[in-house]
């Protein structure tokens, strides 16, 4: 049982640190989906939320006074929905401070990128396509074997459901994205099991970022007692030639599918980095 409760903070916006965004918005804390591989609870200050990950989610109650307020104020620009908790918690249905707050951002001119694993987007796919140019969605999904992903990710919906969405979103003309990861030694390192997930959204997206595992101490925490054999896994993460070996296996899966592929979000991308330069180059592709 996931207890919501509403706090109050002390700003909407924050300055992104990843070369595609500009701004971050998160409009909860915490995350119901559990995933014992996130490493997004290293980046809370609230105790409480840390060592109920999964079971807690605060509501920022007054999120929206402070966007409407901050929107004014700053230059316009790309805005990660979310980059520390999905922004479609299952509490969203009901308070909808997401779509309240990408409604905010388009309206002043920012524009919105959209990381879940909810198909709980659907249900804002109007305000999404009446501003496709101003906006991209992107779904995470690491595996289609529901018996790995009920392990690994404990509180978040079916894989499947997310391909779906993802494919209704890119229906509308909303730009789509695929994120693969983390790539996890074992469970989603192969060229076949990456090659299944693409090939399941491969009509609706033709960019794929792929991020490896980060191991946190709360995260080998959380994996370890999963898992099992982390050691093996920490050792292959380590290793810069089990991330070549992965690079170069789902590149070729990429080519072969003819999607773009681009290694962590998190990676400078050299003078067109991040999703607007790949948009642009994408525009640009015969």
């Amino acid at each position: 049982m996931t207890s919501c409760p509403r706090v109050r903070v002390k700003s909407a916006l924050s300055k992104s640190g990843l070369p595609d965004l500009d701004y971050s918005l998160n409009p909860y804390v915490g995350c119901q989906h559990g995933c014992l591989y996130c490493y997004a609870r290293e980046y809370t200050k609230y105790r409480e939320v840390v060592e109920r990950w999964g079971s807690l989610v605060y509501v920022k109650e007054n999120l929206l006074a402070l966007l409407e307020r901050e929107t004014r104020r700053l230059r316009p620009g790309t805005v990660g929905v979310s980059t520390v908790t999905d922004p479609y918690q299952p509490v969203e249905s009901e308070v909808g401070l997401t779509r309240r707050s990408v409604e905010v951002l388009l309206k002043r001119g920012f524009r919105v990128s959209v990381q879940t694993k909810s198909p709980l987007v659907l249900r804002d796919l109007d305000l999404l396509a009446a501003k496709r140019d101003s906006v991209d969605v992107g779904f995470t999904i690491i595996t289609l074997d529901s018996g790995v992903a009920s392990l690994l990710e404990p509180g978040a919906p079916p894989p499947g459901a997310r391909a779906e969405a993802l494919l209704r979103v890119s229906e509308r003309g909303v730009r789509t994205w695929l994120f693969y990861g983390p790539v996890i030694p074992g469970f989603n390192d192969d060229a076949e099991s990456f090659a299944g997930v693409l090939e399941e959204v491969i009509g609706g997206v033709d960019l794929v970022h792929i991020d490896k595992l980060r191991i946190t101490p709360r995260v080998r925490e959380s994996l370890g007692s999963a898992v099992g054999d982390l050691e093996r896994i920490e050792a292959a993460v380590r290793s810069a030639s089990w991330w070549s070996r992965v690079l170069g296996e789902f590149e070729s899966v990429c080519a072969r599918l003819g999607a773009r592929c681009v290694a962590s979000l998190a990676e400078p991308l050299g003078s067109e980095g991040g999703l607007s330069g790949l948009w642009a180059r994408a525009d640009r592709a015969p």
